[in-house]
């Protein structure tokens, strides 16, 4: 039976490829989701052996958190921007959840990292979830979870409001947008865990920024940020 569908697997990638979301290219057998020339030569940041990295810079004195990093950088151009596209409007979530893993494989492997008790992923307003279909960081949070061996809790911290586009506003402006946008449901869940916050990209840290600051009202709640891509 497995050798009859293994002749059958293939005998469909012959007209319908899969394709890696990095680069394009059809995927060889045992390949998933993104290729392994991809794979090894994708721009990591390397943020979770470094406590002063950029993206825990970027976000020194604005709120509280244990640690902060991304995985990968993302450029004008670069694979990573492909991939994002791919994931976040091409209707490509496993993408995420690939790179979650990937992520979260790293992150066991760091002596610097401490493993927190649950995965919050950015939630997205359910008017633009539903256009999407899917939350991007949800899938993110789900390849972490699968490789970190914790949970993901996706429906407490709730988005309230569609709020305008983020685009060209400055920092500053960009979380005066996002105040009290965010809310959560149900503390009692959450008080006294360190929980790890999931997004797509860090840009300025406004919508982690305004996440962050909800969530620490809360009791005995220690924050951690993890992004797949920093827009450096």
């Amino acid at each position: 039976m497995n050798l009859l569908r293994s002749y059958l697997d293939d005998f469909v990638g012959l007209f319908f490829p899969e394709l890696c979301a990095a680069c394009g290219l059809n995927l060889f057998k045992n390949e998933e989701v993104i290729c392994t020339t991809c794979i090894y030569h994708l721009p990591y940041t390397h943020h979770h052996s470094d406590p002063d990295n950029l993206v825990a810079r970027q976000l020194w004195g604005r709120f509280e958190f244990t640690s902060a990093g991304s995985f990968v950088y993302f450029r004008k151009g670069n694979k990573v921007q492909h991939l994002m596209h791919q994931l976040k409007y091409n209707n490509r979530p496993e993408a995420g959840r690939r790179m979650g893993y990937l992520y979260g494989s790293e992150l066991m492997r760091s002596e610097a990292w401490s493993i927190p008790d649950a995965i919050i992923p950015v939630p997205l307003h359910p008017a633009k979830q539903k256009k999407r279909s899917y939350n991007q960081s949800e899938r993110i949070a789900a390849g972490l979870a699968e490789a970190l061996k914790i949970p993901v809790i996706s429906n407490n911290l709730h988005r309230t409001a569609d709020t305008e586009t983020q685009t060209r506003k400055s920092r500053y402006a960009r979380f005066e947008n996002l105040k009290q946008a965010f809310l959560v449901r149900d503390p009692a869940v959450l008080e006294g865990k360190h929980v790890l916050l999931v997004d797509d990209v860090i840009t300025t840290g406004a919508t982690l920024e305004a996440c962050s600051t909800e969530l620490l009202k809360l009791r005995n709640v220690r924050v951690s940020i993890a992004t797949l891509a920093f827009a450096d």
